[in-house]
């Protein structure tokens, strides 16, 4: 009989990783245990874009279980708090001139993500000569095709997108730490390696990928909180391109008498029992009068909420995540409030 044998890794903060190595080979890459994001966006009007994300587990006899959250423009959802409000260490209800701390608001993520993933579904995959082909079960066709490539120092793999029945484009990233294997925020703020962002998005019909180098993730900016520890902040005081006044910012953002270019910045912890976290980003002209004064403290509109996955390697060592945005337009002052929707897929790694 085959014994199996089972290997616990000493890890920081002295979690314990179990690592499956029994027929690893079998498994894409050699690992057990993938995180996803998918996202169906496609130009024009017809305005039937979602976005998913989730967890791929597979084993050694050829099947695979998903477990996924769905946002989709058919069923627009609304903005979540995450009970998470940071403290005075990281926030302030006032922007002072040279202010390094932003809004002192509860972090908000996409309805639903707080609770446990609302889909579940088989399937039956294969590995050959480094192709990877999923087909699900779910009474219709529905494929996936991913190329496997493995990190360098062998703790991690990618999949990279080839094609999808139902999805225009994706990103995931595996290993052999289990699903509920997570790091800690501190321990995400301590990370001293360099983390690219990748992205595909919809907005206002309109598709837009990153460029192939990839943009910075600026994680060293972010603080810490004191008390908070699960909570990340970073006042951003110049955004490259949002925060304009030739934007959603007139009389307020760069460019106007106020000029305020600033992008509040929230990461934060969902759960300590799996690997969700949350961006929550907005901009802080949109929460002020052409006079300078506020109008409300944090921003009630239509602010980006991403909800995101943490990518651990066989080691226990955060990697960055992988993400979706599902940022539905909560306003009813539109004819169709669905062209106004920021939908994307995105992932914030160092293995690229």
């Amino acid at each position: 009989m085959r014994r199996l044998v089972l290997v616990f890794l000493l890890l920081p903060l002295f979690a314990l990783v179990p690592v499956a190595r029994a027929d690893a080979a079998a498994l894409p890459g050699g690992k057990a245990n993938y995180v996803v994001s998918l996202a169906s966006l496609k130009a024009g009007d017809a305005r039937d874009n979602w976005v998913r994300l989730g967890s791929y587990a597979f084993a050694v006899d050829g099947t695979v279980r998903a477990k996924t959250y769905l946002w989709w423009q058919r069923a627009p959802v609304g903005r979540q708090g995450t009970g998470a409000t940071p403290d005075s260490s990281c926030s302030t209800k006032k922007l002072a001139v040279g202010q390094t701390l932003v809004r002192e608001c509860q972090v908000l993520t996409a309805a639903g993500f707080v609770a446990g993933s609302t889909e579940t579904r088989t399937g039956k995959y294969t590995v050959t000569g480094g192709l990877l082909h999923i087909t699900w079960t779910i009474g219709q066709t529905w494929t996936e095709q991913w190329n496997v490539v493995g990190s360098s120092d062998g703790k991690l793999a990618r999949l990279d997108y080839r094609s999808n029945t139902l999805a225009t484009s994706g990103y995931a990233y595996g290993s052999n730490a289990s699903l509920s294997t997570r790091r800690a925020m501190e321990t995400v703020a301590a990370y001293a390696g360099t983390l690219k962002h990748d992205y595909v998005t919809w907005a206002h019909d309109v598709v837009t990928s990153s460029p192939a180098a990839g943009g910075a993730f600026d994680l060293p900016k972010f603080r810490t909180c004191a008390t908070m520890t699960w909570c990340l902040t970073y006042l951003q005081p110049n955004a490259d391109k949002a925060c304009q006044a030739s934007g959603g910012c007139v009389g307020t953002g760069g460019g106007s008498p106020i000029d305020d270019r600033s992008l509040q910045n929230y990461l934060v912890q969902v759960s300590g029992q799996d690997r969700r976290d949350t961006h929550w980003h907005w901009c802080t002209c949109l929460t002020r009068n052409a006079n300078g004064t506020d109008r409300e403290a944090c921003y009630t509109g239509n602010s980006h909420v991403k909800p995101m996955l943490q990518i651990i390697d066989d080691s226990g060592a955060f990697r960055g995540w992988v993400g979706v945005e599902a940022s539905f337009y909560p306003g009813k002052d539109l004819e169709d409030p669905r062209e106004s929707d920021m939908l994307g897929a995105f992932r914030v790694t160092d293995f690229r």
